[in-house]
């Protein structure tokens, strides 16, 4: 038992170094701003009917709400976004911070750490009555995206993820690599635009692994806040256990974002 506790404040120590690696960049951020710099803060609010993890082979397979926070400047961005079942209960906990390395008209290189709380419903019996308690695994992640911009509207890129799960009843490593392109404004009316995303990936979990294609389709109307989102997964080979090798959902987003000029 002393061990396992030593362990883990090992771990913890460890997540502290890794979180003060990458906030370090405000810190210089902030004293190479301008006299006059730009700070954003925005969000969005998600319903769905089938909430879609992070990782869009995994789904909660019921309706879901999600709400995304950013904030920050052109440099560095704090991106949390809490996931919670419809009915009530939390889902996942994420507290992301990205870092443009790059961007030019043609590139836009990011990195990325975050860590999560990821929670699962498990059954407990006490004195023969059985009960339904959350239990919740702690996770830490760090991201790489490098992007080209083919046009201002089309870019390709790949994205990789490597997670590390504290608990012992939960993955211990995750790799995810996708090969993805973007098409943000495809004019459907002078009102109206969709947004196409689609991807391959491989993901790696533990000692098992598979191979899946993603697409996200996205329906917009300009200057307004509300957009219809569908998403869908289907598994080309693997082994990794899921509910289904199809996933799909459809959601509705209200977005905003405000922009402020430091002086």
């Amino acid at each position: 038992m002393q061990k396992d506790n030593v362990c883990l404040t090992i771990r913890d120590c460890g997540l502290l170094v890794f979180a003060l690696t990458i906030l370090s960049p405000l810190a210089f951020s902030q004293n190479i701003d301008s006299t006059k710099s730009v700070r954003y803060f925005g969000g969005a609010a998600t319903v769905t009917n089938n909430g879609i993890s992070l990782l869009p082979t995994f789904s909660l397979g019921k309706p879901a709400a999600i709400f995304d926070m950013t904030m920050g400047n052109k440099k560095l961005s704090f991106e949390p976004q809490f996931r919670f079942a419809l009915e009530g209960k939390p889902w996942s906990f994420i507290f992301w911070w990205r870092y443009k390395v790059l961007k030019t008209d043609k590139f836009l290189i990011t990195i990325g750490a975050h860590p999560s709380v990821v929670f699962r419903t498990i059954p407990v019996t006490i004195n023969g009555v059985t009960y339904e308690t959350l239990e919740a695994h702690r996770y830490l992640a760090a991201e790489f995206s490098p992007n080209y911009f083919i046009t201002k509207n089309i870019s390709v890129g790949i994205y990789y993820l490597h997670s590390r799960g504290f608990a012992e009843s939960a993955t211990q490593s995750t790799h995810f690599v996708t090969i993805n392109s973007n098409f943000s404004n495809i004019k459907l009316s002078e009102q109206f635009y969709m947004k196409f995303n689609p991807q391959v990936f491989y993901l790696k979990m533990d000692q098992r692994d598979g191979y899946y294609v993603t697409a996200t389709v996205t329906l917009a109307k300009r200057n307004f806040p509300l957009s219809l989102q569908s998403i869908m997964n289907q598994a080309i080979q693997t082994n990794i256990p899921t509910k289904s090798d199809f996933v799909w959902n459809v959601s509705l987003i209200y977005s905003f974002r405000k922009e402020f000029v430091k002086k």
